[in-house]
């Protein structure tokens, strides 16, 4: 068995498992709310259905397409970025396992906007608006408006900002490793069949 073989499984499996989780929850989301509706489930987390036209957290900055195909080209680097962690570079599972939720929760928006604008928004392809539903409002003012935390995400933004945390907290030796070297510590495997 080659030695990379387990690294590519674990890549794999957190991409569909998360990807798969996300959607999900959607399709709970779209066939039991409608838009706007909201259902407390404690006095701290409720569920709501948010049909977000920007960026993680309902952030907007570039037009609806651009963003869209910002998110692809985003994706494919990301995976080449990662084909080179798992041939190239000595770096740890962890790390690897890190860049390979950020691509899950990329992907599981790209799907969003791709395919929900024609199949339940009544939009267009590439023009879909993201469904967001977790909503956390922990901290309130004394007038009962909440200060923290007002954003609506969902299951693929919490992957990114999850795994962005982990990366930064854990991780950054290995992250800095593969942007400052000019020369990764591994050669890559067909490379050691020519010398």
């Amino acid at each position: 068995m080659n030695t990379k073989t387990p690294l590519i499984v674990l890549v794999t499996a957190i991409v569909l498992i998360a990807v798969l989780t996300d959607q999900l929850i959607k399709m709970l989301i779209l066939s039991h709310f409608v838009p706007g509706e909201s259902l407390p489930v404690t006095s701290w987390f409720w569920l709501c259905y948010v049909e977000n036209n920007g960026m993680a957290f309902g952030i907007e900055w570039f037009s609806k397409l651009a963003l869209t195909v910002f998110r692809l080209l985003a994706v494919g680097l990301l995976g080449w970025y990662t084909h080179l962690l798992i041939h190239r570079y000595d770096v740890r599972p962890g790390y690897i396992a890190a860049v390979a939720f950020i691509i899950a929760g990329a992907l599981g928006n790209i799907i969003d906007c791709v395919f929900y604008g024609k199949l339940f928004q009544s939009g267009d392809w590439f023009y879909g608006r993201v469904v967001d539903m977790f909503y956390f409002p922990l901290i309130h003012n004394s007038a009962g408006e909440v200060i923290f935390f007002r954003p609506v995400f969902n299951f693929a933004d919490a992957c990114i900002t999850c795994a962005v945390a982990v990366i930064l907290l854990f991780y950054r030796k290995d992250l800095n490793a593969t942007l400052t070297e000019s020369k990764p510590d591994k050669e890559p495997e067909d490379e050691l069949f020519l010398k």
